[in-house]
C-alpha cells in the first residue's frame, strides 16, 4: 500500500522527465492539457423537412437493391449450418 501511495505521488513528476527511447520526430509536449469534450451539449434542432423527396428515396433505395445484388454475386452464401441431433 505504501509503494502505492509513494508511486501515485511521483507520477507528475516523473511525467515531465524526458522520454527514453523515444523516436526522433517525436512532437514536443503540449505547454497546455487539451480541453474536455462537449459532451452535455445539447444539439440543434432538426428541420422538420429533413425527409426524402419520394424520387430521391426511390433513387437510394435502387441503389441499395444494386449493391445488395453485386455482393450477393460477389460472394455466394455459405450453405446452411447442419443441426446436430443428440
Amino acid at each position: 500500500m505504501a509503494l502505492g501511495l509513494a508511486l501515485g505521488g511521483c507520477a507528475s513528476t516523473i511525467a515531465d522527465l524526458p522520454v527514453v527511447g523515444a523516436p526522433a520526430g517525436l512532437p514536443a509536449r503540449a505547454a497546455q492539457p487539451g480541453e474536455y469534450l462537449p459532451v452535455h451539449d445539447i444539439p440543434t434542432a432538426r428541420a422538420k423537412d429533413a425527409t426524402l423527396a419520394p424520387a430521391d428515396q426511390a433513387k437510394l433505395e435502387a441503389d441499395l437493391i444494386r449493391a445488395r445484388d453485386r455482393q450477393a454475386v460477389a460472394s455466394p452464401a455459405a450453405p446452411a449450418a447442419k443441426t446436430s441431433t443428440r
